[in-house]
């Protein structure tokens, strides 16, 4: 792996950590749950159909380590008691979610738009669910409450907003993904060896 693609994915992979953040921020709360509406979803769903899994991984990752050290990153909050509050679940599952996405999404090869639209919206929402799996248990533990309360907490209220930016997500990844690519060009290539 040359040089310029590695620095091309870390300013990339700084650059999708900064969207995420500054997503998180888009925050609506629900008086009958500890989880907010947030578009940090989206955010990590576009980390991973443009990063891939390994720089979409670590895109997310550095956000979620840098929230645990202290640094008020996700919708202006940080530290030990977010990481592990009740929504913590969720944030440990982001980077995993983007890596998911970026795994599958670079699988995705059709030239039909509406095939290739529908296939990344598939994966968008899979990767996009895959937060509930450590989120509402832990949730449910967190808050002392059963199972089946936090799923109707912390679940149930968030499956179609869910929806709405696994749509969001997939057009745009699949009306730019073409243009937008981690390897060095032509151009960025004959500098390096020049």
């Amino acid at each position: 792996m040359s040089i310029a693609k590695n620095i091309r994915g870390l300013v990339f992979s700084a650059l999708f950590a900064a969207l995420f953040i500054v997503l998180s921020f888009v925050k609506i709360t629900l008086g009958f749950s500890a989880v907010p509406i947030t578009l940090q979803g989206l955010g990590l769903m576009l980390a991973g159909g443009f990063l891939g899994a390994r720089y979409g991984f670590y895109s997310i990752f550095t956000v979620v380590l840098l929230t645990f050290l202290g640094l008020p990153l996700l919708h202006g909050q940080g530290g030990f008691m977010l990481v592990f509050g009740p929504t913590g679940g969720f944030i440990w599952m982001f980077p995993f979610a983007a890596l998911f996405i970026g795994y599958f999404s670079n699988k995705v090869r059709s030239t039909n738009k509406t095939v290739s639209f529908i296939l990344l919206f598939i994966i968008m929402e899979i990767g996009g669910l895959l937060v509930y799996i450590t989120g509402v248990p832990w949730l449910a533990h967190v808050q002392h409450i059963s199972f089946s309360k936090a799923m109707a907490s912390g679940c149930i209220p968030f499956l179609l907003p869910d929806v709405l930016k696994a749509l969001v997500a997939a057009g745009i990844v699949s009306a730019l993904r073409s243009s937008f690519s981690l390897k060095p060009s032509i151009a960025s290539k004959d500098a390096l060896q020049s």
